[in-house]
Formats: structure tokens, sequence, C-alpha cells
């Protein structure tokens, strides 16, 4: 080998190694995350949560405004009722916290491979869009939240029709374009509902004392009233008429009315006038053992309206009505004493009334912040209220059928059949149907093939009898 060959052999050397060099370079750079945020960082390092004042969530269908108003969290959509405060902080603390566990590198058009898709018509096609701003309206932060991020292999998941358990949710921040992040966090209070950010605090009816029902359309009468004397005691009917009782099924119910209530949404004063059935509005007046009244105007929901240029759908029933209620109370400010109270005694119900005292103003205080709003309410919750006085009366037991007629005895006297006045008449018997005659089983004949005839066997002829002999003759002289 001269040496010119060994140059050449050493250039294809080195020539192979560059290409080889280049090509692990390549591979390299193509699974080498280039998004600014690296596994293990937050998702967001300088989001100011003190300073958001707004925020605005919009989905598909439906968008939700929450504002920060004298330090509380409100929904703007739903005239500023009050928000659910723990939510909202929630939120806030999750994407403040929230930890990047994997970034990809994507450009706007894979947005729709990640739950991202601005065209979409649903939510979980479409994403969350959120953006949070200041009080002078400056943008501090915009994020899309997409679908969440499934775990294969979660029996539990495939039962309920995933394809396993959700493990982190991919998000964008629009100030990063470098890429699509996942974190951990899936965030679940997020959501574009207004409804779902109400603060579901309502009145909390206790120990009703009395309850007076007006009947539709006439709010300034009284179809009918129940009092007791206390919160043990039952139900009495004003103005009962003699044999009038009131059906416990009924009054059972109204001990508890309105303790646990919930409303399913707030409209405001304009949608109800819009929507409300006013003609047939109802007045339920309530009032309880340690004070409060209330007052309650309830009116049916209209059926919708049909669209445009199509044929009105069969009305369906609406289940829910819209109430307003107006809540004032007489607080005792003193304790009535008994003379034989120990001191003992007197110190501890003064206590224990002072304590009763405080959370009563503060409940009163709670409850007419409610005032003003139009609230709809499930038919449930006041289903007892819309009852006429027929329905609150106990209804008649029907009078017992007639006992039927004892048997006649067959061992009595003349108790036998057609022999006697004892015997009831026998009901006649439905006619018989003729006896059916029975299937038989025809077989068809079988045709025998005849026998070959064979020659009748010589017959013997009988034996013939010895001839008998003749008696002797008898001798001469006998």
């Amino acid at each position: 080998m001269n040496k010119r060959q060994v140059v050449l052999l050493w250039i294809i050397a080195l020539i192979l190694g560059a290409a080889a060099y280049s090509a692990w370079s390549g591979k390299s750079k193509t699974f080498e995350s280039k998004t600014k945020r690296a596994r293990g960082e937050t998702l967001v390092s300088d989001l100011p949560v003190e300073q958001v004042a707004k925020i605005q969530i919009t989905g598909a269908k439906e968008s939700t405004t929450l504002v920060l108003k004298d330090g509380k969290w409100t929904v703007a959509n739903r005239d500023g009722y009050a928000a659910k405060p723990n939510d909202v902080n929630e939120f806030l603390g999750q994407l403040a916290d929230a930890k990047v566990t994997q970034g990809i590198e994507a450009e706007e058009s894979f947005a729709p491979r990640f739950g991202m898709d601005s065209k979409a018509a649903e939510d979980k096609d479409r994403g969350l869009n959120v953006v949070m701003s200041n009080e002078a309206g400056s943008e501090l932060g915009h994020f899309t939240f997409g679908k969440n991020l499934e775990a294969a292999g979660d029996p539990m998941s495939a039962m309920m029709g995933g394809g396993g358990g959700a493990t982190g949710r991919f998000i964008r921040n629009h100030a990063d374009s470098s890429g699509v992040y996942v974190t951990k966090e899936i965030f679940p209070v997020l959501n574009a509902d207004p409804k779902s950010w109400l603060d579901p605090k309502f009145v909390q009816v206790e120990k009703i004392s009395a309850i007076a029902v007006s009947p539709p359309a006439k709010p300034e009468e009284v179809a009918w009233k129940m009092t007791r004397a206390d919160e043990n005691a039952e139900f009495s009917l004003e103005g009962a008429k003699p044999g009038e009782e009131l059906d416990p099924a009924v009054t059972g119910p109204l001990k508890t009315l309105l303790s646990y209530a919930r409303f399913e949404d707030v409209v405001s004063a304009e949608t109800a006038a819009s929507t409300g059935q006013a003609t047939d509005k109802r007045l339920f007046k309530i009032d309880t053992v340690e004070g409060f009244h209330y007052t309650i105007t309830a009116m049916p929901v209209n059926p919708p309206k049909p669209e445009e240029g199509k044929e009105a759908a069969p009305a369906i029933p609406d289940d829910t009505m819209l109430v307003t209620i107006d809540v004032s109370a007489d607080i005792a400010a003193e304790r009535k004493k008994d003379d034989k109270e120990s001191p003992e005694d007197v110190k501890a119900k003064d206590a224990a009334f002072t304590e009763r005292k405080t959370a009563l103003e503060k409940k009163l205080a709670a409850e007419k912040s409610l005032a003003g709003r139009v609230y709809k309410i499930n038919l449930s919750a006041i289903d007892p209220l819309l009852k006429d006085r027929a329905g609150v009366i106990k209804k008649p037991e029907p009078a017992p059928a007639p006992a039927a007629a004892a048997p006649p005895n067959p061992l009595a006297p003349g108790g036998f059949p057609g022999r006697g006045p004892t015997m009831a008449p026998q009901p006649a018997r439905p006619p018989q149907a003729p006896p059916r005659r029975p299937v038989e089983a025809v077989t068809p004949p079988i045709a025998i093939p005849p026998q070959e005839e064979r020659p009748a066997p010589p017959q013997e002829a009988p034996p013939q009898e010895a001839p008998k002999e003749a008696p002797p003759e008898p001798a001469e002289g006998q």
C-alpha cells in the first residue's frame, strides 16, 4: 500500500466520522425541547396574584367574568352577585404554584390536538380561555386551558368511558410562544358557567311557628294559615270547619320547610319580568319562634318562545319558580328569667342567650343581603306551599266494602243443594264446550306379500277300533 492510498483511506474515514457525528447531533436536537420552561419549573414565575382584580373565563358557549369588589369576589354576569371566595382563591393559588411536568414544542396549528381549537363548538375541544387583569385594566396573564392528559391502563377510568385517570392538563401561556406545557394540576373548579361560581348561601328558616299562603293571582288574600305554639308542637289550621283535619303528609314537611334550601340560579329583574308569569303570583308569609319574618313572592316561569320560523314544540312543564325573599326579625334583647333560677343557672343561661342572640343577629344581616334578588329555585323546595286549602285537608277514608255473604253450610238443615231455602242460589255455569274428539294416530296399511302355497301334508287315516267281544250267552237253567 503506497502513501497515496493511505492518505485516501484517512480522508474517507474522516468523512464518515463527520457524517456520523452530524447525524447523531441532529437526532439529539430533535428530542431536545426548546420550550422556555423546563420540567420542574413553575408555569408562571411572575404572576402577581395579589394584583388580580378581574378574571374573564370564556368557553365555547358560555362565559363568566369575576370581579373583585370591596375585597370580595363577585360574578359580573349575575349583577355582581357574591362568588364562591374559596373557589376563586383555589384557582389562583393552583395557577401560581403549577409546575411544568412536560414541555411540548407546538405551533398554533397543533392546538386542536391539545383541546385548544378556537373554532370548536364544545368546551372539551375548544378549551377555556382565561384572561386576568388588575384594577387599571392592564393584562396580567392570558392562558388557554386544554384537555386533561389521561393515563392509559386505569381500570376505573376505563369503566367510566375514559382511557385512563387524569394525570395533568395541557396549558398554553400566551406570553410564552415556545410551546404547550403539561402540569399535574387539572384545575377542577375552572368553569365558564356563571352558575358554578355563585355563592350558594341562602335563607335557612328554623323553628317555624306560622305559615300563611295566598291563592294564585291573589296575593292580598289568605287561602290557608297554620300555626303552632313551638317547634315541637303540631300545626293547627286557623278557621278549621267541623270535620276538617290537617293531612300529616303535608304538615310534616312544613316543619322543616326551607331549612336546607338551595337555589339554582340568580336572574336579573328584567329577566324575571320577561320570563315570569306575574298573573300567577303567590305570597307566602312565614314566622319563626325566634322572631324571624319571611315574606316570599313566587311566580311560575313562562315556557320558552319558539325560534322564529320554527313550529312551536309541545310545552314542557318548568320545574322551577322565580322567588324574591324579604327578611326581618324581632330579636329579643333580654332573656326572661325565672325567680327559681340559681345563680349558676342564671350565669349559664345568660351566656347561652348572649351567644344565640349574636348568632341570630349575624343570620339576620346575612339573609337581609339577599333582599332585592330574584332567585330561580326548584319546585320541590316549596311544593307544600303550592297546595290549596283542600290539598292540606286530610281526605276522608273510603267506606269499607260490604262483607261477602258466607257460603251455606251443607251440614245445616236444608243445606244440601236443592233441599231448602238456606241454599244460596248458585251462579249459572258457563256452557261447557263439547268434548274434544280424541286424537287418533292412524298408521297406513302395510302391504304383505302373499305366501307361497305349499302342498298339504298327507293325512293319516284314523286308527280303527278293535271289535268288541260279544258278552257270553247265559247257560241254560240260569
